[in-house]
């Protein structure tokens, strides 16, 4: 997923929500998208769009938050826990699983970890601090 176009990105959602309802055969990286597609109805008539979903801009500032962001962050942290990169994280995340017992809303809260993380190194024009991030997953657990 890596080093490619906003616009390439973001085709491979609507590739694999379009391919996902019409019941053709996807890829395991387009049956993950698709997975995380379903759980976000919200963004379905977007991605049903096709073509036109490819060049919308969100803008934060009018309260817009940008749904391919999202979906991004929670492919993301599937993708940490199937290598337990940071290592620990696969721990912390079944820590907080257990207390809060709905893995969405599970991912929805690592994502305040990994969006915090994100934001700061970009912000000091630097990778991400896992161990620093793998802490804020580890403090949610514990509250």
């Amino acid at each position: 997923m890596f080093g490619q176009s906003r616009e390439q990105l973001r085709r491979m959602y609507v590739d694999a929500w379009r391919k996902q309802q019409a019941g053709e055969s996807v890829s395991p990286l387009e049956a993950m998208i698709a997975e995380v597609v379903a759980m976000h109805p919200e963004y379905h008539a977007l991605l049903e769009q096709g073509e036109d979903a490819l060049d919308k801009d969100f803008l934060p500032g009018q309260g817009e938050s940008n749904p391919f962001m999202h979906m991004g962050m929670h492919i993301a942290i599937r993708e940490q826990l199937s290598t337990d990169r940071p290592a620990g994280i696969i721990d912390a995340i079944r820590a907080l699983l257990a207390r809060v017992q709905d893995a969405h809303a599970v991912e929805h809260r690592v994502m305040e970890c990994l969006g915090q993380s994100l934001w700061e190194a970009q912000r000091a024009g630097q990778a991400p601090d896992e161990l620093a991030y793998l802490r804020c997953v580890q403090g949610l657990a514990r509250r």
